[in-house]
């Protein structure tokens, strides 16, 4: 499902059968759904920018926002309603809360649901659309950051362009750990998921958490870019605002053992460091 005509044909060329929908029209999404009379329910519905700016976060993800809540609302009734016996959706593994300095998250810990601007009302987004799923039975996959084909993280990608205009630098010490997942690895986590697991969250992310001050000189080094700038932390927030700093100085990573134990998954791209070398392009 696509509202956007332009993307019909690439859907087509793809194997799939696309339909023209609004995700915001829930009789609209009812009717597609109804129509297509499907076994299962995967709720990728998203309007992500191509090129994220920290510093808008709110104004940006204003869309995609209403789609996490307003659009599942509508996608998972219309699953019940056609009789669906599975529902899967798409979540993040970088939306825990902060906990002590080296924590990596397992799926119990809580969402980050009291967030500051300009994350706040992205987080609270987020906890609608897994309430919603989980309520419903389905199952949440939270995947780490993309990299590969298609995605930000990759040659062609708003990320790797950055990269090779030395224009993402390492903000502070570049303690923030990020977890990656290559998107190869979340088109067959996402497959596995249709038939094997029991209803909850699931983190999946490749099984080495990474250290911006890390992966970021390794991305550049694989795309033959100069090696990246470091910036103060406060250079950083004027460019950035406080949710860009707050990514590259203190974020966390996620564990993907209960996906590796519960839905007999696990990443050909074990690490981001083979990923990048073989994967990106």
């Amino acid at each position: 499902m696509t509202r956007t005509p332009e993307k019909m044909g690439e859907l087509t060329a793809m194997g799939a059968e696309p339909v023209l929908s609004d995700g915001l029209d829930g009789a609209a999404v009812a009717s597609a759904v109804a129509d297509a009379r499907p076994d299962a329910v995967i709720n990728q519905l998203t309007s992500i920018p191509a090129r994220i700016n920290p510093r808008k976060m709110e104004r940006d993800f204003a869309l995609n926002d209403r789609l996490r809540i307003e659009g599942t609302r509508h996608l998972v009734a219309a699953a019940q309603e056609a009789g669906a016996g599975r529902i899967l959706s798409q979540s993040i593994a970088f939306g825990y809360a902060p906990g002590p300095p080296g924590t990596v998250h397992a799926e119990q810990d809580p969402l980050f649901l009291d967030s500051p601007p300009p994350f706040r009302r992205s987080a609270l987004a987020l906890g609608e659309l897994e309430r919603t799923v989980l309520d419903a039975g389905g199952l949440v996959l939270r995947y780490g950051y993309f990299y590969g084909p298609g995605s930000a993280v990759s040659r062609a990608g708003s990320v790797g362009r950055d990269v090779i205009r030395r224009r993402l630098p390492i903000v502070g010490g570049g303690g923030g750990v990020w977890s990656f997942i290559h998107v190869d690895d979340v088109a067959r986590a996402t497959v596995i998921a249709l038939e094997r697991g029991a209803s909850g969250a699931y983190n999946i992310v490749d099984d080495d958490p990474a250290l911006v001050s890390d992966w970021l000189p390794q991305l550049a080094e694989a795309l033959g870019a100069p090696r990246p700038r470091r910036v103060p932390a406060v250079i950083g927030r004027l460019a950035a605002g406080s949710y860009g700093v707050a990514t590259m100085t203190q974020a966390q990573g996620a564990s993907n053992a209960l996906a590796k134990r519960e839905l007999g998954w696990s990443p050909e791209y074990r690490s981001w460091r083979e990923g990048f070398l073989r994967g990106l392009d």
